[in-house]
């Protein structure tokens, strides 16, 4: 089947997290509509971290639920769709049942790209760029192979409660901070200008931040971060001669 030549790009469903009167269920249909709708025309899919609110692969087990995103990615795989899935800080622990499933690569760093002479540097965006040390030491531990075995060794009922209690609560402490944009203070500004130090990069896309923002940060360059589906529908898309940063307006 032949596929379609636009690079798709979108981050930090949260799928699982009850965020004020956002319901999962109706955030995981509105992902799955814009899904369909770009199927046709879709030549890779980059989802950029945090799509689930929490994610833990045990040896025979996965969460439950999140069936309908499941079943849309199923499709994409079937139709030959390169899919690729970064992990978050809250889906750090994906192993191998993506790839199984879905042939998805899974990328834990950010990766370079070039399309028609344009080249990317695509990532979830967590733990880049100064500052941010007790997040940073955070995951290291949650990366720590003793540490996701000693996780794995709780019974799932207790673990994907445990996990679900420390999302709500990392959440509240941060409150509305993810909602003020800090101008050349924002930690992935200064990343993005630092590695422009070493190699040109057209376009710098992450997520994580949980804010929409498209910045210049170099004299050809962009740093796009794609903001979160708690309270809009972002997403981006390169149709081979430029980067847009949209809304998925259902029809």
């Amino acid at each position: 089947m032949e596929i379609g030549q636009n690079i798709y790009f979108a981050s930090d469903f949260h799928l699982g997290a009850y965020v004020d009167d956002d319901q999962p269920l109706v955030r995981e249909k509105k992902i799955v509509a814009w899904l369909d709708s770009i199927m046709d025309d879709c030549a890779e899919l980059y989802l950029l971290g945090d799509v689930f609110d929490f994610w833990f692969e045990y040896r025979h087990v996965v969460p439950k639920g999140y069936v309908r995103l499941l079943g849309k990615l199923a499709d994409f795989a079937d139709r030959g769709i390169p899919i690729h899935i970064f992990t978050g800080n809250h889906d750090v622990w994906m192993f191998g049942y993506f790839t199984e499933q879905f042939n998805a690569q899974i990328h834990r760093s950010p990766v370079l790209r070039e399309w028609s002479g344009k080249r990317f540097l695509i990532g979830h965006g967590d733990g880049l760029g100064p500052g941010d040390h007790g997040y940073k030491f955070i995951k290291r531990v949650f990366t720590n192979r003793l540490a996701q075995r000693l996780f794995a060794a709780m019974h799932p009922s207790f673990g994907v409660r445990l996990a679900r209690f420390f999302s709500r609560t990392s959440r509240k402490a941060t409150g509305d901070k993810d909602q003020t944009f800090l101008g050349d203070k924002e930690y992935l500004i200064q990343y993005c200008k630092t590695y422009l130090q070493m190699e040109h990069i057209d376009y710098f896309i992450f997520g994580h931040r949980h804010l929409r923002i498209d910045e210049q940060v170099g004299e050809r360059s962009r740093y796009i971060n794609l903001g979160e589906w708690f309270s809009g529908t972002p997403y981006a898309v390169f149709n081979g001669e430029q980067l847009e940063l949209l809304d998925y307006q259902p029809t």
